[in-house]
């Protein structure tokens, strides 16, 4: 099954050892593939430096992504430009040979990610910190939302009658 990932930089596991440093900078196609990805206006800059390393029951992989991008307010779609200067950590864990077919959810934030087939992705890593570190309602500081006017009749039969003032003007 291939996915359609705006970035990819796979890392198989038997790669890091006593762990591993990468520094991911996407070019100029990556990024706007990735600023589709995320509805935005641009992505100027991105970068991730990230570091795999063994932990307590699995592995840890930090870092921090560095981005400047543009949002769309919601108020009134005007750019809005954002700088992202983000730490992260995650928790791996390579899954357990006597696992059922069965899937079990839950609802532990502290529970590590599973290593899929010997490797992980951290390009598909990368962006998803920079989706989670976008403001999801992105609003420029003095957009204010102005409700309109309801109209004075909403009611279906308002219609109506004035298609049959037009058709009909004799007859009432």
């Amino acid at each position: 099954m291939t996915q359609n990932l705006p970035y990819s930089e796979p890392l198989r596991m038997n790669q890091v050892g006593v762990g591993v440093t990468r520094r991911l900078e996407p070019d100029e196609a990556t990024r706007a593939r990735i600023a589709r990805a995320l509805d935005l206006q641009a992505l100027d800059r991105f970068s991730a430096d990230m570091t795999v390393e063994p932990s307590t029951g699995g592995w840890r992989l930090s870092g921090v992504i560095s981005a400047h991008a543009v949002q769309s307010c919601g108020l009134t779609l005007e750019p809005l430009p954002v700088d992202v200067n983000e730490r992260f950590s995650v928790g791996l864990a390579e899954t357990a040979p006597d696992e059922t077919s069965e899937i079990e959810v839950l609802m532990d934030e502290d529970a590590p990610d599973v290593i899929e087939d010997g490797r992980i992705d951290l390009g598909q890593y990368a962006v998803e910190q920079l989706a989670l570190s976008l403001d999801p309602f992105p609003r420029k500081p003095d957009a204010a939302f102005v409700q309109p006017e309801e109209p004075g009749d909403i009611s279906p039969f308002a219609v109506l009658k004035g298609v049959k003032d037009r058709n009909d003007p004799g007859q009432g």
